[in-house]
């Protein structure tokens, strides 16, 4: 009697295989852990692509230990960073750990898992672009005209601790130009340029990065019109004061 229960269950799991298979139906493809980004230290989130779903319902799932450590655990939001996504808020975050990352793909015909991640978050920085973005002509008197550009830090970076130092570049071309000028600012929030061409439209941008990390998305164009008058000597590029970085 077991013997043929246990048959008919083989043949009913056979049969329901076959069924999938003729239909198109298969478990999910691989997914692929692709990156992981920190905007300050504290937080961060790690993005998956999912490959193809086997033509069925398919769930994702992230899960993660601590190297050095057993316990599994998963991942804690999976809505902030948007679909595809797990977010770590900052009761998750450590610094100077690695998270030994993996996302599961299930659906009825059974499970994928994706390649591990190793993860630092001290090296996985990238901020948000700097924020509020002055672009002004100066002329002192008796003297010749020059660009004046100014920015504040993106407002999640605290560097008031000073355990986090922010390095900027600005960038900047006339309007019809192809290519960019680009000017390091080191860690000052001010810039001065000189080699300007009277009557030209310029546009500027500036990005930032921590001392470990990534440079940041640029900022929006913010665009000046020089004014028109005699051709100002091309000088080289002139900082103003140094000055540190301070959240303004």
């Amino acid at each position: 009697m077991k013997e043929n229960v246990a048959s008919a269950t083989v043949f009913t799991l056979l049969l329901f295989l076959n069924t999938c298979l003729l239909n198109g139906q298969s478990p999910p493809g691989k997914p692929e852990i692709f990156k992981c980004r920190s905007p300050n230290k504290e937080t961060f989130t790690c993005w998956w692509r999912p490959a193809a779903d086997g033509g069925l319902p398919t769930n994702y799932s992230l899960t993660y230990h601590r190297e050095g450590e057993t316990l599994i655990h998963e991942c804690p939001d999976y809505i902030t960073g948007g679909p595809n996504s797990c977010h770590f808020g900052k009761q998750y975050t450590s610094m100077w750990r690695t998270y030994v990352m993996t996302v599961n793909a299930t659906n009825e015909m059974g499970s994928t898992f994706s390649d591990e991640l190793y993860v630092d978050v001290t090296y996985i920085v990238q901020p948000d672009p700097p924020l509020n973005v002055v672009v002004e002509v100066k002329q002192p008197e008796d003297k010749k005209p020059y660009l004046w550009i100014k920015w504040s830090p993106p407002t999640l970076i605290d560097l008031k601790t000073g355990w986090f130092t922010l390095l900027y570049e600005i960038q900047l071309k006339p309007e019809n130009a192809e290519e960019w000028e680009t000017h390091f600012a080191g860690q000052q929030t001010e810039f001065k340029i000189l080699s300007l061409h009277p009557g030209q439209k310029y546009l500027v941008q500036v990005r930032c990065k921590p001392d470990h990390g990534y440079w940041s998305s640029w900022s929006p164009e913010y665009s000046i019109q020089i004014p028109t008058g005699d051709p100002l000597i091309l000088s080289p590029v002139a900082f103003t004061k140094a000055k540190l970085t301070t959240v303004q």
